[in-house]
C-alpha cells in the first residue's frame, strides 16, 4: 500500500512541475507521460487486487463467526439436555426402592459368585529307606497327582461373604493299599482314606464391615506357619511345599472355630479360637502334625486351642514380617479319655520374612514349640491298643524347624520367564525330651537349587536337586531331584 501511495505522489508531482519545465522537447514529455500513464494503470490493478483481498478476509471473519455462533447454540442446547436426564435419573431413582450394591435386582446373581482353582503333579526321584532301621537307601522314582483345589466362593452383600475350598489329594478316594516303612521294620497297610484324599480345607462365613475389622466362622484356616498363607505352586519356590513345616505342623492347617481379622493401615491381624489337637496320634517323626483331628466323623472340642497373628506387609504380593503363636491342651480331645489325666499343653511361635525387591526373593521361617507332659503321652500312646505307635511313640518336649529360599528373576535382563532359586530345610521334632535320649533318626536337612518357569503366568514348570542329610553318623547323605507343573487361576 505504500508503494502505491508514493507512485501516486510522484505522478501528482511530475505534473505540477510540468509547466516549470517548458525547456524539455515535446519528445521527452511524451515519454514521460506514456511512463506515467502505465504506472497509473499498474496501480489500478494494485488497487483492485487489495480491494479484492480484503472483501475475502471480511467474508471468512463472516464465515467463521456464524460457526462459532453455531457452536455455542448446540452446547447451550446440550447442556439444557443433560441437566433434563439429570433431573429425570434424579425423579426415577427416589422414586424407587433403595438397594444395596449387592442386590439381586441392581447386579446379577452371577456376578456374586467367584470361582478358583489351583493344583499340582510331581515326579520324584530320590533315594530312601525302606524302614527306619535301613543305612542302604535305594532309589525310587514316583509320580503323584499332588492336590486339585477347588474354590468357590459367593457375596451375598457388602458386608456378608462365604468361601469353600475342597482338595482333592493324590488322584482319588477309597481303600488304598500303602507300604509304611517307618513302622517297625515296615509293613503293608489297608485303609480308607476318610480324611486324607478328599478334604474341606475351608468352609467359612465372613462377616466384614469394614476393612479394619471382620469376623469369619466355620472351617478356617489357622495362620500358622506361612504354608497357610503361601499354599499355591507359584507362591513358594521348591517343587514341594517345605518338608521343614510338614515335619512339624499340619499342612495348611485349618480347625472349625471363630476369628477376627483386619487390616489397620500396613497392619494385619488375626485371632481365632478353634478346635484342639488330639495327642493320640501324635508320633515321633511329626511331632504334633498328625495330631490333626481328619480321621473321624466329628471332631472332639473338649480342648481348644487359640491361634493368633499380626504381619506388617503382605507375605501374598511382596515383602513382609510377621509373628504368630498357638496355645492350646490336647488330651482333652483324646477318644480314650481314661488313659491319660494331664493337659498335655502345645504352644508354638512362628516367625517369618520376606523380601521381594525387584527381581530379588527371599524368604524365610523359624519355628518352635513345647509339648508339656510328653513323658505321659509317650507311654500312654504306646499302651493304646490299636494305635499301634511302636518306637514312633518318643515325643519331644520341644521340637524347631526352619527354611530359608532365596531366588532371582531372570527376565530382568533376559527375555526368560524363569526364576532359579536355593534352599534350605531343616527339621528337629525331637529337640529335646523330658527323659531318656532324644534318636537323632529324624533330624533332617535339605538342601536343593532348582528353576521355575512361567511360560504364561498362570502356569508353572519346576525342577529341583539336591542333598538329604539325617544327624545320623551311620546314615548316608542322599540325594533327591523333583519335577512338578503347577496351575492357578479364578474367575
Amino acid at each position: 500500500m505504500s508503494k502505491t501511495l508514493s507512485l501516486l505522489a510522484l505522478s501528482i508531482t511530475s505534473v505540477l512541475v510540468a509547466p516549470q519545465a517548458l525547456a524539455v522537447s515535446s519528445e521527452d514529455l511524451a515519454k514521460a507521460i506514456a511512463k506515467q500513464e502505465a504506472e497509473l494503470v499498474t496501480l489500478k490493478l494494485q488497487l483492485k487486487e487489495l480491494a479484492q483481498q480484503q472483501a475475502s478476509q471480511l467474508a471468512e471473519n463472516k464465515a467463521q463467526k456464524q460457526a462459532l455462533v453455531k457452536a455455542q447454540q448446540q452446547l447451550a442446547k446440550q447442556d439444557v439436555t443433560q441437566k433434563q436426564l439429570v433431573e429425570h435419573a434424579s425423579v426415577t431413582q427416589s422414586a424407587q426402592p433403595k438397594t444395596n450394591l449387592y442386590s439381586s435386582k441392581s447386579v446379577n446373581a452371577l456376578s456374586r459368585f467367584s470361582f478358583k482353582s489351583y493344583g499340582s503333579a510331581i515326579f520324584t526321584n530320590d533315594e530312601y529307606f525302606d524302614n527306619v532301621q535301613d543305612t542302604s537307601p535305594e532309589r525310587r522314582s514316583r509320580f503323584d497327582l499332588e492336590r486339585i483345589v477347588t474354590e468357590f466362593g459367593y457375596q451375598f452383600n457388602d458386608d456378608w461373604s462365604m468361601e469353600v475350598e475342597i482338595e482333592y489329594e493324590h488322584g482319588g478316594t477309597g481303600a488304598s493299599l500303602e507300604y509304611d516303612g517307618f513302622d517297625e521294620f515296615g509293613e503293608f497297610e489297608t485303609e480308607i482314606e476318610a480324611g486324607g484324599e478328599v478334604v474341606v480345607e475351608k468352609a467359612e462365613l465372613r462377616y466384614r464391615p469394614s476393612k479394619a475389622f471382620g469376623i469369619k466362622f466355620g472351617n478356617i484356616h489357622l495362620p500358622i506357619g506361612l504354608s497357610s498363607t503361601l499354599h499355591k505352586p507359584n507362591q513358594y519356590l521348591t517343587v514341594q511345599r517345605h518338608k521343614s513345616e510338614a515335619a512339624m505342623l499340619p499342612a495348611v492347617w485349618n480347625e472349625n472355630g471363630i476369628g477376627v481379622y483386619g487390616e489397620v493401615a500396613d497392619f494385619h491381624y488375626q485371632a481365632q479360637i478353634v478346635s484342639g489337637l488330639n495327642s493320640e496320634f501324635f508320633r515321633t517323626y511329626d511331632w504334633t502334625a498328625s495330631g490333626h483331628q481328619t480321621r473321624f466323623e466329628h471332631v472332639n472340642g473338649d480342648d481348644l486351642a487359640f491361634a493368633g497373628r499380626i504381619d506388617y506387609g503382605n507375605f501374598k504380593t511382596g515383602s513382609a514380617v510377621g509373628v504368630g503363636y498357638y496355645y492350646g491342651n490336647t488330651s482333652g480331645n483324646r477318644n480314650k479319655t481314661n488313659k491319660l489325666n494331664v493337659d498335655g499343653t502345645i504352644s508354638i511361635v512362628s516367625v517369618a520374612g520376606a523380601l521381594v525387591e525387584g527381581p530379588w526373593i527371599l524368604r524365610g521361617q523359624y519355628l518352635y514349640g513345647t509339648l508339656s507332659d510328653s513323658d505321659a503321652i509317650t507311654q500312654a500312646n504306646k499302651t493304646t491298643p490299636g494305635l499301634r505307635p511302636g518306637n514312633f511313640a518318643q515325643l519331644g518336649s520341644k521340637s524347631q524347624a526352619f527354611f530359608v529360599e532365596a531366588g532371582v528373576k531372570l527376565d530382568s535382563w533376559f527375555d526368560l520367564p524363569i526364576t532359579v532359586f536355593a534352599n534350605i530345610d531343616y527339621s528337629n521334632p525331637l529337640m529335646e525330651v523330658e527323659s531318656g535320649i532324644a534318636t537323632k533318626r529324624f533330624e533332617n536337612t535339605w538342601t536343593s537349587v532348582g528353576i521355575n518357569y512361567f511360560p504364561i503366568p498362570e502356569v508353572v514348570i519346576k525342577a529341583e536337586g539336591g542333598l538329604h542329610q539325617v544327624a545320623v553318623a551311620a546314615i548316608p547323605d542322599t540325594n533327591f531331584f523333583a519335577l512338578g507343573v503347577g496351575y492357578q487361576f479364578s474367575l
